[in-house]
């Protein structure tokens, strides 16, 4: 997900460049380990939700929680690597992660898997972005080096399917297995580290932690303003929430000068001046906010109302991943004849497009004895999967491209280590107002439901006991959430032909001209 902010040109050791396959291994392993815990939890939430009873409004953290810290983080994680040594600072980074994953297998409560999410978020950013900086460290300019770009790409590529499917298969036996699962690899990528990995050269450069905290802090005010203006109790009107955004709001506002003034800022605006750039930028933030809704909304819907077992939930999604990679392919092909406006911008109406085909999703909620989801997979799902997949394979070739090109040499990492905070950033931003939305509409819909209820049935016999009730219950909040994910779904798709606007208007560089600009290493998808 991420690239380094900066190549180092030498390495402090010479062992670097022997066993180069494992090395290889190694960096791959540990990255896409980072990669698919943004989706490996997906599956697993209604299982965690229950057995740690998880608010509705504080599951969609689970994810968020993640996404926020790995995104708020990343630009810092790569300067930590220059000044102290990238090799060193990876393997600080997956212990940390492979701790805070224990912490995460055995958390007895939602404070504590959060906590543990958060600072999961910390390890990544810390290790992704080393990562892809240690190729360079370990393996010598030419063949060699290419191959593992290639292979160190697919596995980015790769994390979003395996994460489906691994985390369904292993929600089988227990979700603790979705974070456990990550220990003896973190462990394990740490301990080969010093033995296959060449070390960079120390940097002394300067850390920005005034802007990495400001904006960090800034970010997590904000979400969590959001998702606690969800929650029946609280609202948009309670103080904690009005706190909560105003003060993610002051402290953005900081981060902005903070980076307007250092000498060496996290994220320089002279990156953002060009305007095909910034609205890469810009685009790139709402666009995830889809693919987050996707996942999240989809995967509780398929299993809580659609009846599907988490290993069968994990392969339901599969299709969006050949979808993306098969239109990444032709985006690719096309980029030297067609100019980028035309294939992002297609490719976010398609993207807006299949997420409001979702919001069709048939359910009844209406009729209080025969409350649930009656989708069908294959009419239903699978087309909208399909077009949504390609949408995104449209977007992020070109919108990764136009977003490094024409930037300076010194800044080339700078700007990928922004595109991919921007995206990380714009997930966890855009699942925290979907979840708001859908939270208001599904608890509505629950109150509309027990009003109709009143007085009438809720068993063959009427109310004939505890099990029936408790059945009622359970099928009334599936219609509900349900109905509020379709609303998510629509205000979703509403964000991402905003994107599409912003694309045809705001973007104006020539295929001829991106593709003189040199190749830049993989963003992952």
């Amino acid at each position: 997900m991420s690239t380094s902010l900066e190549q180092p040109e030498e390495t402090a050791s010479g062992h670097g460049h022997r066993h180069l396959g494992i090395a290889l291994s190694v960096i791959s392993i540990a990255q896409l380990m980072v990669v698919l815990d943004a989706t490996i939890a997906n599956i697993a939430i209604p299982y965690i939700a229950h057995d740690l009873h998880f608010s509705k409004s504080g599951q969609s953290w689970i994810i968020t929680g993640y996404t926020l810290a790995f995104g708020g983080l990343l630009l810092l994680g790569g300067r930590v690597g220059d000044y102290f040594g990238r090799r060193r600072v990876f393997m600080i980074g997956v212990t940390i992660f492979a701790i805070a994953s224990l912490l995460g297998g055995i958390a007895q409560n939602e404070a504590m898997l959060l906590a543990a999410r958060g600072i999961q978020g910390l390890g990544a950013a810390i290790a992704s972005p080393t990562a892809l900086a240690l190729i360079t460290t370990t393996f010598p300019a030419g063949k060699e080096r290419n191959r593992a770009f290639a292979v160190y790409a697919a596995m980015s590529g790769a994390g979003a399917a395996v994460g489906l499917i691994l985390g369904g298969w292993l929600t089988e036996y227990s979700w603790r297995w979705t974070f456990l699962i990550n220990v003896p690899i973190g462990f394990a990528a740490a301990a080969l580290a010093p033995m296959f990995l060449g070390e960079s050269v120390p940097r002394r450069v300067k850390l920005d932690l005034p802007g990495a905290l400001s904006g960090t802090l800034g970010l997590l005010g904000i979400v969590y303003g959001l998702t606690r203006a969800a929650d029946p109790a609280a609202g948009w009107s309670d103080g904690i929430t009005i706190a909560a955004l105003t003060a993610g709001g002051l402290l953005l506002a900081a981060f902005i000068v903070i980076e307007r003034t250092v000498a060496e800022p996290l994220m320089p605006f002279r990156i953002l001046a060009d305007r095909t750039r910034g609205t890469s930028f810009a685009v790139m933030m709402l666009v995830p906010a889809a693919m987050f809704a996707m996942f999240y909304f989809l995967s509780i819907n398929v299993q809580n109302g659609m009846g599907y077992s988490s290993l069968k939930t994990g392969f339901a999604f599969l299709p969006f991943s050949f979808g993306i990679v098969v239109a990444a392919g032709i985006a690719s092909n096309l980029m030297s004849r067609v100019d980028p406006k035309w294939l992002a911008g297609t490719g976010t109406l398609l993207a807006g497009v299949g997420l409001f085909g979702f919001s069709r999703l048939p359910y009844e909620t209406s009729n209080v004895s025969s409350l649930g989801v009656n989708a069908s997979y294959v009419t239903d799902l699978l087309p909208w999967i399909l077009v949504m997949s390609f949408g995104m394979g449209f977007v992020f070739v070109p919108l990764t491209l136009t977003a490094v090109h024409g930037v300076s040499e010194q800044d080339s990492g700078i700007g990928s280590g922004v595109l991919n905070a921007m995206q990380q950033i714009g997930g966890a931003l855009g699942l925290a107002t979907l979840s708001t939305v859908a939270v208001h509409a599904t608890n509505s819909k629950i109150a509309e439901i027990f009003d109709k209820a009143q007085g009438l049935a809720v068993g063959p016999s009427g109310p004939a006991g505890d099990a029936a009730m408790k059945a009622f219950q359970n099928d009334a909040a599936r219609a509900a959430f349900a109905y509020g994910s379709t609303h998510a779904f629509v205000v979703g798709a509403v964000m991402i032909w905003i994107g599409a606007f912003i694309v045809f208007v705001f973007m104006d560089v020539k295929h001829e001209e991106i593709n003189d600009t040199e190749p830049v290493p993989s963003v992952t998808v």
